[in-house]
């Protein structure tokens, strides 16, 4: 029987392990991540400045080379050839049934036993990444994010010391999404609220690990002065309480209800049984025409990326209340057209732009200033259509702004929480809460 000596050196012990793996994984992960995000923003930068026709169409070529690499070089266990050598097709083999552009499904499903993670596959799908996201698809690079930096802590464990897998690998994927945010606990809050949804116990270690890799992450941010994602700061607060109650429950309903929605419809996408080809070819489709439109009524910038272009011109250009209601749903129904094509990226990103939008259709009527109806639509996209509510408001009080204005986006917060269920309940939306491999059996 241990004694009280013997226990307590064992559970510095377990927290001194988590430490270091979370500062070891995150280091790593965070450096990974940044090179990797740079690279993807610098095509993308490329692919924004050429003509409508190519905006519309080269976003669609990077959805089709994305499934191309994922279900054409990519193999399924079932069907492996036994014959090729073991270390080539443990490097492109999916498990049966899986969807193999759901980055978000495998952090999911493996958190809390992230010594199954297939970290293998990370290279695959780093390449369907750079179709998808670098090529303007409609989606984010928070998940790519989280996603390279735990499997670089797996990577890490499994191959050197592996009692510092798991924390190296919570580290590495909350140090992923600071390096990318510029918030630590943002990252910290994403993986271990992400977590949750499998039920991955949220002990002293796990903490320890998802803190320790965020600081690694957010110093890496501020030591290489990376400039990777922009957040809506709201400087100026509301004109007065009543303001503040109004803004945040008609922008917090709005931007709830779009982004649950639509993360509804990506789930179903996702777990719908249809050959790949199939997928991408109504997915585009649907994709293609919503880019056509956005050019045409707003900017053709507005078309293309995870939303920052929407974003753009909606502050530079005055547009109707009606007007950016339909961007917004456009760019709702272009992300859910992304990713239901086979697209490899986040939601994340294109929620907050989705959220952002919705806000601002209520700015000129409510008269409120349009960098707090930005800020609180973004905070409540995360909440109610990524169901994160807690990474909402991490993301919320990181990015500072007025005092009154940080407390009306917290509130949005609240608010889109609670419409984000409920819409999701309508519509038979359920948490991944298991394994990916598990989901269409």
């Amino acid at each position: 029987m241990k004694g009280p000596t013997s226990a307590v050196g064992s559970a510095f012990g377990s927290i001194a392990t988590s430490v270091l793996g979370g500062l070891v994984g995150g280091f790593l992960a965070a450096a990974l991540v940044i090179g990797f995000t740079e690279i993807l923003k610098a095509i993308l930068a490329v692919v924004s400045r050429q003509q409508t026709w190519v905006l519309v169409l080269v976003p669609l070529i990077g959805l089709a080379l994305s499934v191309l690499v994922l279900y054409g070089f990519g193999l399924s266990s079932e069907t492996e050839n036994f014959e090729r050598p073991s270390w080539a097709g443990a490097w492109r083999s999916f498990a049966p049934r899986v969807s193999r552009a759901d980055l978000t499904g495998d952090m999911v499903g493996f958190a809390g036993e992230e010594e199954l993670f297939p970290w293998r596959l990370a290279p695959i799908r780093m390449l369907a990444m750079i179709a998808t996201v670098g090529l303007g698809a409609a989606m984010g690079t928070e998940a790519p994010a989280a996603y390279l930096g735990v499997a670089t802590g797996v990577a890490l464990g499994d191959r050197w010391w592996r009692p510092l897998l798991r924390p190296a690998a919570v580290g590495g994927g909350a140090a992923g999404v600071a390096a990318l945010m510029g918030i630590p606990l943002l990252g910290t809050a994403y993986i271990l609220e992400l977590g949750r949804r499998h039920h991955a116990p949220l002990n002293a270690e796990r903490v320890t690990a998802a803190l320790a890799g965020g600081f690694v992450g957010w110093l890496l941010h501020v030591a290489l002065r990376v400039d990777l994602l922009r957040l809506v700061v709201p400087r100026e607060p509301p004109h007065s309480f009543h303001q503040a109650i109004i803004t945040a429950l008609l922008i917090g309903a709005l931007s709830g209800t779009i982004t649950a929605i639509s993360g509804a419809a990506i789930y179903r996408a996702k777990t719908f049984m249809v050959h790949p080809m199939i997928r991408f070819m109504l997915g585009g489709l649907a994709l293609g025409a919503a880019a056509v439109i956005l050019a045409k009524i707003a900017d053709p910038s507005a078309a293309v990326g995870p939303g920052s272009g929407a974003i753009r011109w909606v502050e530079s250009t005055p547009a109707s209340a009606l007007t950016i209601l339909a961007v917004d749903i456009l760019r709702a129904v272009a992300t859910t057209s992304s990713a239901a094509a086979g697209g490899c990226g986040g939601l994340f990103v294109p929620f907050l732009a989705i959220g952002d939008l919705a806000g601002r259709v209520f700015a000129p009527s409510l008269q409120v200033p349009s960098d707090l109806a930005g800020a609180a639509g973004a905070a409540g996209g995360i909440s109610g259509g990524y169901h994160l509510p807690v990474t909402a408001l991490a993301m919320v009080l990181g990015q500072g702004g007025s005092r009154f204005a940080m407390l009306t986006c917290c509130a949005t917060v609240v608010v889109a929480s609670f419409v984000g269920k409920f819409v999701a309940l309508l519509v038979g939306h359920s948490y991944i809460e298991k394994r990916p491999h598990q989901l269409e059996t």
